[in-house]
């Protein structure tokens, strides 16, 4: 496995007055065990991997009736809110579900989420089971505060082999290819690109990819390090331009501000044939396995990498997106439900079971040896895809909302939106984000 930098940066949680008004998607508590007061609990999101969860859970709850689990499913903006809140003011689950980063060093900072650096000493055959660069972004300052629970995801460009064959095009592999595609699709009736604009975090993965391919990962990694004027780099300013470029071209499906991702609109678009191709993460095949069986068994669906930009510092072959989702444990849970999420993560996560059910539902489970399982898989195509991205990535950088800072990622979000629907410039982008550096 190659090296990657994870970049991430730091900045205390303030603590927040404690809202728990959103309402959980879907909840479970153990099947067939009753849930005690003390039962460790776990939020989870709903989507891909939620049955995998699930079954692992009940699983180990129906083998350990005095250590049982209580999980509860949230959709991923709703999520993203409601634990925020929750850990900030010490309320938070036992297990934290989250993706390292700027976020997990938040919580670090305000002492909310246990260290685990010990307990995987004493316990070597769980950091055995990790691919060591993904255990990696469970590390803060050197010590471990999260493990891996997933699957990796990096973000890829789908595309419906359909649509292109109806205008004879092949999939872009340079910008000004996917440029030249948007006047031929649009005159054959189908959007270029879907895009989930009202969850803002879809937005996101452009400017990722964009910034990586002309300045290089090196961009991003000045701003997670809170380099004063660090967004003021050119390739910012180029990325910003392009999106605006591509939005003033119609590259993008009308009323795509209004769309979704928590939905799976944006790729129910693709798989109808009413866009041509979407940029989103890996997890996204799980849905469309799931909601459009017969599209992705008969090989309609493509997927490739970003394409190059003309002049550009970036490597090909860098990655963005997520290495995994982790668990982290709560410094404010009782002694007791600290000891079932220890041992939970010891021998409950990644069973032999857990793992072929994560493989079965289309993800690449981010353990060891999983080679074969991939070979043999109806989804091989896919899965080896994206196993050899992540693997032979020479940077994987992780999605920048989760990278930064809880405020420094809101403000992205917040103007990248406004970026997308015109209503700002790159320079008021960039002068509103560099004020952000260091909060």
């Amino acid at each position: 496995m190659t090296n990657r930098k994870l970049r991430s940066a730091a900045m205390a949680l303030s603590a927040a007055a404690l809202s728990l008004s959103l309402a959980a998607c879907g909840s479970s508590g153990p099947a067939g065990t009753a849930v005690s007061a003390d039962s460790a609990t776990m939020w989870g999101l709903t989507g891909g991997n939620q049955p995998v969860m699930q079954q692992s859970v009940d699983a180990w709850n129906t083998a350990h009736s005095d250590q049982t689990i209580k999980l509860d499913f949230f959709a991923n903006d709703a999520y993203k809110t409601k634990v925020r809140t929750a850990v900030g003011a010490g309320q938070g689950p036992t297990f934290i579900y989250g993706w390292g980063g700027g976020v997990l060093k938040s919580y670090v900072d305000a002492g909310q989420v246990t260290d685990l650096t010990d307990f995987l000493k004493e316990n070597p055959d769980v950091a055995d089971r990790y691919l060591p660069s993904i255990l990696e972004n469970g590390k803060i300052d050197g010590k471990m505060y999260a493990v891996p629970n997933n699957n990796v995801q990096p973000v890829v460009l789908y595309f419906n082999k359909e649509v292109f064959e109806k205008i004879g095009a092949q999939p872009p592999k340079t910008w000004d290819e996917l440029m030249a595609l948007v006047p031929k699709f649009k005159e054959a009736g189908v959007a270029p690109f879907s895009l989930g604009g009202q969850s803002k975090w879809p937005d996101l993965m452009w400017l990722e990819y964009l910034v990586d391919r002309i300045g290089g990962p090196e961009v991003f990694a000045n701003i997670a390090a809170d380099k004063p004027g660090a967004w003021s780099d050119p390739a910012v300013k180029e990325a910003l331009t392009k999106i605006q470029e591509l939005v003033d071209a119609g590259g993008f499906i009308s009323g795509f501000s209004s769309i979704a991702a928590d939905s799976n609109a944006d790729q129910a678009l693709l798989y109808t044939g009413k866009a041509a191709m979407v940029l989103q993460g890996g997890w996204i095949y799980q849905g469309m396995k799931k909601d459009a069986a017969e599209f992705v068994s008969s090989g309609k669906l493509g997927f490739t990498t970003f394409p190059t930009v003309a002049g550009g510092k970036g490597d090909p072959a860098n990655v963005v997106g997520n290495p995994s989702n982790f668990w982290s444990i709560s410094s404010k849970a009782t002694d007791s439900q600290k000891k079932a999420a220890l041992e939970y993560i010891k021998d409950g996560m990644f069973t032999e079971a857990d793992t072929q059910a994560l493989i079965d539902s289309g993800a690449v489970p981010v353990t060891t040896g999983i080679e074969s399982k991939l070979a043999a898989s109806p989804d091989k195509d896919f899965l080896t895809f994206v196993y050899s991205m992540a693997k032979d990535a020479p940077d994987f950088t992780m999605s920048w909302d989760q990278a930064l800072s809880p405020a420094q990622g809101d403000a992205m979000l917040s103007n990248l939106d406004q970026i997308f629907l015109q209503k700002i410039s790159p320079e008021q982008f960039i002068d509103t984000m560099n004020a952000t550096i260091g909060k």
